[in-house]
């Protein structure tokens, strides 16, 4: 089993930086992916960013350019910082981790933090 520990988030104005941090635990060593998801209230679960073992990242076309992910392998920790936010940044984020063994994807679930971005 994998345990993710979120912290992070926070109530900010717009246009500021928060970052968040999600610590892996138990299991780490076939983890693959690691990222961040979004949900706002009355919407679908979204990916905010993600990257590999290798540091290869993906972002949502909304943090492209905004948010920067980034990986501590040896920490077992993934980082979002998050830059210039805005108001429709505002969400409960997710963080997510994939493990594979014997062929098998896992997917674990860190607890929600909440981000608020005020006007």
């Amino acid at each position: 089993q994998v345990q993710l520990v979120v912290s992070g988030g926070g109530l900010v104005q717009a246009g500021v930086s928060l970052s968040l941090l999600c610590a892996a635990r138990g299991r780490t060593s076939s983890i693959n992916a690691m990222g961040w998801y979004l949900q706002a209230p009355g919407v679908q679960l979204n990916l905010v960013a993600n990257i590999t073992s290798r540091c290869s990242a993906d972002y949502s076309d909304s943090a492209k350019g905004r948010f920067t992910i980034s990986r501590d392998n040896a920490k077992n920790t993934v980082y979002l910082q998050m830059n210039s936010l805005k108001p429709e940044d505002t969400a409960v984020y997710y963080c997510h981790a994939e493990r594979i063994s014997g062929g098998i994807k896992y997917d674990y679930w860190g607890q929600g933090t909440q981000v608020t971005v005020s006007s």
